[in-house]
This record gives structure tokens, sequence and C-alpha cells, in this order.
């Protein structure tokens, strides 16, 4: 029998875990065809098929099941070691690798992790900013130690995480300072007919906001949408229009954005998640920053 090879190993785990050759490749950063043919050379070494055709998905076969278990211990043993050697370097800052869903407000982002941002912290912070699912397979991959998300992980996404709850915050409306008290008086009906900048329909606050809008009878002239949260209060800065934003930065946002804080959305919160590949979390500068954040943010 030839020795296993590894690597062929790891791209087997990655399929499996995607669902699909294409969606490994892309997480890979290589093209289908040479997936599959490293996953063929695996099926040789191993004598018997790991994936089954159904329909327009692959699935995992008996044989296919046995080696993934055996390959997430390899590689979940693999990932500790790299972290243990990370954690234990004398005189080596640990680096803590942070997604950011892309829709949440940056000064959260910022807020959650400035603990391990100090200089005698011993750690150094390296952040991705994307989608959830993308985010979630990079954990998956050991890319990432915890996602910053303004949802929870998913009931169907196919990965092995966990959800901590950090806190949450009401929403309020901003805009730019000289025009606040004209929609600042008879709030929140003063919104009705207001330009109003806005995340994207895909984003977790909008669905939330636009009930929200409906139950208070009003109903804002939307001017842009964004899916950086950092660009749509640039945009409110610049007067554009009115835009809403967590009030536990209220003072940041006024202070940063030259704006002001026309009204709060009575009933409406945004909540935030710390997503880690660990139930019990043993990360000792993610355990840091999720205990900080709901300290000292919330």
């Amino acid at each position: 029998m030839r020795h296993l090879n590894y690597n062929h190993l790891y791209y087997f785990w990655t399929i499996a875990r995607e669902g699909t050759i294409a969606r490994a490749a892309e997480a890979l950063y290589l093209t289908p065809q040479t997936i599959s043919t490293q996953v063929k050379s695996l099926e040789e070494v191993i004598g018997e098929p790991l994936f089954e055709r159904r329909s327009r998905k692959i699935a995992l076969t008996d044989t296919g099941r046995m080696v993934m278990q055996y390959a997430d211990e390899i590689f979940t043993l693999g990932s500790e070691l790299s972290q243990r050697v990370r954690n234990g370097a004398p005189g080596v800052a640990m680096t803590i690798n942070v997604g950011v869903v892309s829709s949440i407000a940056k000064l959260i982002a910022a807020r959650t992790i400035e603990s391990a941002l100090e200089p005698d912290s011993g750690y150094r912070v390296a952040c991705l900013q994307g989608e959830l699912e993308r985010l979630l397979a990079d954990m998956a991959l050991a890319r990432i130690d915890l996602v910053i998300s303004d949802r929870p992980l998913p009931r169907a996404a196919n990965t092995k995480a966990f959800n901590h709850e950090l806190g949450e915050s009401p929403i309020g409306f901003f805009v730019a300072t000289a025009k606040a008290p004209e929609y600042g008086r008879g709030f929140p009906r003063s919104l009705d007919g207001a330009p109003m900048l806005l995340p994207l329909q895909t984003s977790a606050l909008r669905n939330r906001l636009d009930q929200w809008f409906d139950a208070a009878g009003v109903r804002p002239r939307v001017v842009g949408e964004f899916d950086d949260s950092a660009l749509l209060k640039a945009a409110g800065s610049s007067g554009y229009g009115l835009f809403p934003a967590p009030t536990a930065i209220a003072t940041q946002v006024e202070n940063m954005y030259g704006t002001r804080l026309v009204g709060e959305a009575e009933g409406l919160t945004e909540k935030y998640y710390a997503i880690s590949p660990e139930r019990k979390i043993n990360n000792p500068g993610v355990l840091q920053i999720i205990e900080s954040t709901k300290s000292a943010l919330f």
C-alpha cells in the first residue's frame, strides 16, 4: 500500500466540510480539476471510493465517513499544535485571527478587539472582513479563531462552531449636525419622507428596520443602500440623509462623523455574537476579547 499523502487528505476533508468540490476549490484557491485529481489519488491509496453522487450533490460513502472522522482528529490536533506553539513562544506575541461580518458597525468591531490591541496584552490581532458564510468556511479551515457577527450561527451551517452572545444595543437615527433640529422635532413622524441611508436588504438589521418603519407608520425615502457600515456613516456625515447606528457607540458616531442622534427606535435592538470553534473556549486571547467586550461595551 502506498503512503498516505496528507495534502490529498486535506483536500478530501475540505470537500466534505464545504459540501461541494466547487466550494472547496474556492476555499483552497485551487481549480476543481486539481482537487478532483488529488482526491482520486487518495481513493486509490485507500482502495475504496470516498464520495458518491446523489443528484447534483456528493455524499460521503461509509468509508468516506470513517476517513472523515480520522481527518477531523488529525487536522484539529494540527490546529491545536499550531496554537500551542504560537502561544508558548517566548517573546513573540500570540496572533488572534478575527473575522468581522461586513454589516457590523466598524466602531463596534473595533471596540470588541481593543483589549487585545493594548501594548502589554501579549497579543497581535489580524482582522478579516467578509460575509458570515465565508468567514465560517475560513474558521472550518482553522484560518480564523473568532468571528464577530450581528446574527447567530445559522442552523443549517455545516460548521462545527458555537455562539457566544456578547450583548445588544438599541438602534438610533443620526444625521449631520446642522439638520438635527429638523428631524429631532416630532420624531419618529419626522422620518416620514426623510432621506434615509440604510444597510442592504440582505443584512440582518435591514429587515427589522423595515418592520419598525411599518409599525411606526413612517415611510422614509431611501436614497442609498450600503454593505459597508463605515461608508454608510460617511455618506450620512456629508448630509445626504439620516442613518441608523447602535446607540452603544453614539458618542463616537457623533464625534467622528459630525452628526447628532435625533431619536431612538423604540423596541429595535441589534444583537452581537462571538462565534468560535469551541463551546468551552480554551484560547486565552479569544476568551479575553469576549469577556472584555461583554463588560466594557455592553
